[in-house]
Formats: structure tokens, sequence, C-alpha cells
């Protein structure tokens, strides 16, 4: 089977020699994660040229629909892009009080706790630093750009931005305001033959928490093939068949380390684009290619790229020991996804 092809209304499977990939190496991943996994519930597919190889759902339907956590914030900054390509948006370096001035309403005693409001360097902040995780929102003391500092307020506030370019949120009107959902399903899931489920909520804190400015978030819920769509999309550099959905040099610049991540932190820390966790600096995966990225969501979402492969990885979930902790804060995590990575690598 030579070239490439892209899914219709169902993946083409093939087998693993249909695309050069070594079956035993296969069934050796799917040995590890059935030793690991053997009394909890875990599923991947494995997707190679297009074609799905593989696809293990262990204790869980391929089919059920799961939130995927923080993988969103991949496809919020897939969403960014194309915003910015559309021209709703002019630069990722545009200040992002320009687009939601109501970010700054929040006083001291009506952040999301204790000694966190909006203060003035929070108006330097732009959408770049909220996507990449170092604008420092509402942490007196952050300057933006200096310090990543893996957050979901900040990644609300960005949302909000691109909403109210598309008039999509009203402050005023939260649980009523369309939000993000349409654009997720119309410029992503619609193009990709993905058929997500869009749910939006606030977040639960005291009373006088100003939910309505940095609180709100949605998310996508997802099936197993479906979620691996995403996960094609984004090997392709955003192209679907003859289609741009994501613009190409966004792609490749939200899937290295971040700028302001490489001149303040630490090499350890080097792991993070934007929106995206990346192993271009071997600080994720120390032992696989440098090319590869990855959305991550907490419970164990991961949806994995190896654009030079052909492949892509999906667990959805898959609860290594840390799951629920980012890659910066639990080494186990992902020396235990190195593992079966590796499997499947060495499968190509």
């Amino acid at each position: 089977m030579t070239g490439k092809t892209f899914p219709k209304a169902e993946w083409q499977i093939v087998s693993a020699s249909d695309v050069k990939m070594d079956s035993e190496k296969l069934n050796q991943a799917k040995e590890w994660l059935d030793s690991k996994f053997e009394d909890v519930k875990y599923r991947v597919a494995i997707v190679r040229h297009g074609y799905l190889v593989a696809e293990w759902a262990h204790n869980i339907e391929s089919e059920e629909k799961n939130h995927i956590a923080s993988a969103n914030k991949s496809i919020l900054s897939s969403m960014l892009g194309i915003a910015i390509d559309e021209g709703k948006i002019k630069s990722a370096d545009d200040l992002a009080v320009d687009y939601y001035p109501e970010m700054m309403d929040v006083p001291e005693g009506e952040g999301p706790k204790e000694g966190r409001w909006a203060f003035r360097a929070n108006r330097g902040i732009t959408l770049r630093h909220l996507i990449c995780n170092v604008s420092g929102y509402m942490k007196p003391g952050e300057e933006p750009g200096r310090m990543f500092n893996y957050q979901t307020n900040g990644m609300c506030v960005l949302s909000h931005c691109i909403e109210k370019a598309y008039g999509l949120y009203d402050i005023n009107h939260p649980h009523g305001s369309p939000k993000i959902p349409p654009l997720y399903k119309e410029k992503i899931a619609d193009v990709i033959g993905a058929d997500w489920g869009y749910t939006s909520g606030s977040q639960k804190m005291h009373e006088k928490a100003r939910l309505h400015i940095f609180g709100w978030g949605s998310a996508i819920r997802t099936s197993l093939r479906d979620l691996a769509r995403l996960g094609w999309l984004w090997c392709n550099w955003g192209k679907w068949e003859g289609q741009q959905v994501i613009p190409e040099s966004w792609m490749r610049e939200a899937t290295v380390v971040a700028p302001d991540i490489l001149a303040n932190s630490p090499e350890k820390m080097w792991r993070y684009g934007h929106g995206f966790w990346t192993n271009e600096k071997a600080k994720l995966w120390p032992d696989l290619p440098r090319e590869g990225y990855t959305g991550w969501g907490a419970g164990g979402h991961y949806v994995i790229v190896f654009p030079s492969y052909d492949l892509v990885v999906v667990m959805n979930p898959t609860p290594y020991p840390g799951a629920s902790q980012p890659y910066e804060t639990h080494t186990v995590t992902w020396l235990q996804q190195q593992e079966v990575l590796k499997f499947i690598l060495e499968a190509c």
C-alpha cells in the first residue's frame, strides 16, 4: 500500500504489514499496556499514512465519547491559528486586552483565590503569552513572558478573546453565549468528519470569584477514532486532503518550544510550545525522535504525532501514574509512555 489517505465517513482499517509496520512490535506494545493496566480502562489508536492500523480498547468502548481535559488547549491553539489566518485576529502578539478588555476587571479578593487578581502588568499580556502559558495572568509578581506557569484561567481568557473576535461571548450572559464550540465544530470538526460533543461550564470557586471573567471554559468529548482524526490533521501540518484547515506556519511554530520558555525557563522545562507539548529539545521523551509532539489532558489523554513517520498515536485514556499531572511535574508519566512509544516507533 503506497501513499497516504484521509478517512471519509469511516477509517480504512489495514494490517500492520500493509503500511510496512512490524506486527510483532505492535503486539509488544499492547502486551506492555496490558501488563500495566490490566484492571483499569485504556484505549489506543494507531494511525499510519492515514490508515487505522491498531485499535485497542480495554474495559472501555472505542465509541464512547470521553472528555479530553487539557488536550483541548491544543485545539484552542489550532483555533487561534485559524482566527489569525481569517483576519479576525491580527497577530498572536496582539494584546489580549484589546480583544477582551474585561479581563482586567478582577479586583483583589475577586480572583480565583487569595493573592490572585488582575494587576497593571496584565495589560501587557499578548495572545501568545496566554497560549504558551507564560502570561502571569492574575499572579502579581509574574511579568508577562517571564515564567512558564501552566494554568487554566489564562486559557479561558484566550478563549474569550477569540470568542469576542467572532461575537460569541458576553460576560453578562455567559450561560447563554455560544462561546467557542461553534468554531471548533465549523472550522475543524466538520472539515475532518469528527462527530465531537461540546460542553461549556464554569469552574467552582469562592462566591466572590468573577467567574464570568476568567472561569468559563469549553471542551470537547470524543470517541477514540474521532480524536485520531484530529491527530491526523496535525500530522499533516493542518492540511486535510486539499484544504489547509490550520495554517501550516502556525502548526510548525506551535509545536516547538516557545521562545519565552527557551529564554527564561531552565532546560528541564523546555517541553512546551503554543498549546502543545513538544520533544524538540529531547526533554519530553529523551530517547525518542525530537520531532514528536502531543496534546495532553489530565487523566491520560494524548494525541501524539511523529510527522516524518506519518504516525499518530492516540491514547484516550491511558492512565499512567501521574497522568493527571502535567509533563513537567511527573517524570514517571512520560518515561512509561516513552516505553510503549518505543515499540510503536520500532514497528515502523
